[in-house]
């Protein structure tokens, strides 16, 4: 397996081509053959292929420091209390947050925004209160919204799309009001790939001193994100979409809001004082961490973070930008092609993520045949039921491109696409 250091040395001497290839030797997954072919991985927004180093420290630490975190002082638990807790200082440089102590692990992006929706509503909605989300969301930023609207008896507001894709901003103004708890939205939508407009977002809400919520399980991914920068309240990701182990995710909340909120979950170490009578709290952010967390996952967020920021390089972005304007391109030129997620201006306003739909074609089908010609891609509503509703579409094929992906499988994709097609018409 190859080390970062030498994979940091061996990039500043490379060009692109070069550098995707010695990416693509980073990830033992790449190298795999699905029906006697080249496996061309184009599922990247469901869940990443895992770089080697992430596969080395999980097992590393599953069979040199299996031990239970922050509890007891013999040598493996403290091993095992290190690695998890660079970890989070590894993703409060990722964000750039204030403090260590804002930096909340879940097991997703998914028990994340369920930790705000309920906590939050326990200490500030109740029954009259509004709360915003919008068009374009994932249902993990919908349901617990809907589920803590229902306890609290407060309504469910939604920010529309226009028939691009983007969210219809102009109209936030109109649905804010003095009853607004909480504005919760997805930073990119895994469905559409475009970049929303964010921190206009948070400043429109926080005139009107509405925190906000940000979905960042893209954004984290394809944007170069500073919490104190957009000024947001909190921010959600998950670690299996950027490279790292599965059941890994991060909460970011703001101090003043965390301390503020009720825990999520009880039981061990999340605890200060417990009695029959009465039980306190642990300060941050153990408050929010109850029990035995993901001990060998949850470390390889920062193996995962140092190869995101090594992939921060020109050459390399420019490389992926072409890919995403090939398949932009020529997806949206087939007439037979109905693209979702436009961009108005330039491309770059959109990640390497294309949804489509193929007229009198069922997208299913044509996700089993490219299958059997080695392509993994998305198809089906991509839990964003609603948005598919919006453009009047039972589902969706969608490819979704990582730094690892290749022109050459571009090109054999377009190439499959079109013979599947013609299989199906």
């Amino acid at each position: 397996m190859l080390n970062l250091r030498v994979i940091c040395t061996l990039f500043n001497k490379l060009q692109n081509y070069m550098n995707v290839e010695l990416i693509r030797s980073m990830f033992p997954a790449l190298s795999r053959k699905v029906y006697g072919k080249d496996l061309v991985y184009f599922d990247n927004a469901a869940t990443s292929q895992r770089v080697s180093t992430v596969i080395e420290e999980w097992n590393r630490l599953s069979t040199e420091s299996n031990a239970n975190i922050h509890r007891a002082v013999h040598r493996l638990a403290d091993e095992a209390t290190q690695a998890y807790e660079d970890a989070r200082n590894a993703v409060k440089d990722f964000l750039n947050a204030e403090d260590r102590k804002e930096i909340i692990f879940t097991a997703g992006t998914t028990s994340a925004i369920n930790l705000v929706a309920f906590s939050f509503g326990e200490a500030f909605v109740k029954e009259g209160d509004e709360v915003i989300v919008t068009e374009a969301e994932h249902h993990s930023n919908i349901v617990p919204w809907q589920l803590m609207c229902e306890r609290k008896g407060a309504v469910l507001r939604v920010l529309p799309v226009d028939d691009y894709g983007h969210l219809k901003i102009e109209e936030l103004d109109e649905i804010l009001n003095e009853r607004t708890r909480i504005v919760a939205v997805t930073h990119i939508s895994n469905v559409l790939g475009i970049i929303n407009p964010v921190k206009e977002i948070i400043e429109k809400c926080h005139s009107r001193n509405v925190p906000v919520l940000v979905d960042g399980a893209q954004g984290a991914v394809h944007c170069k994100v500073d919490v104190q920068d957009l000024d947001c309240d909190f921010y959600a990701f998950s670690g299996h979409k950027l490279y790292a182990a599965t059941g890994t995710g991060v909460l970011y909340g703001k101090k003043k809001w965390l301390e503020m909120m009720p825990p999520y979950m009880g039981g061990g170490e999340m605890v200060g004082n417990v009695s029959f009578k009465k039980t306190t709290y642990a300060p941050l952010p153990m408050k929010f961490e109850a029990g035995t967390q993901n001990l060998a996952s949850i470390p390889t967020l920062k193996q995962a973070l140092d190869f995101v920021k090594l992939l921060r390089d020109k050459e390399l972005e420019e490389y992926n930008n072409q890919i995403r304007d090939y398949l932009i391109e020529k997806l949206t030129s087939d007439q037979r092609i109905k693209v979702y997620g436009v961009p108005r201006g330039t491309n770059d306003e959109k990640i390497p993520l294309v949804s489509f739909a193929v007229n009198g074609v069922h997208h299913e089908d044509l996700a089993l045949i490219l299958d059997k010609m080695g392509i993994a891609v998305r198809s089906g509503q991509m839990c964003a039921e609603p948005l598919m509703d919006r453009f009047g579409v039972t589902g969706m094929l969608r490819v979704s491109i990582a730094p690892y992906n290749t022109m050459e499988e571009a090109e054999y994709f377009v190439k499959c696409l079109d013979r599947a097609i013609g299989m199906l018409m």
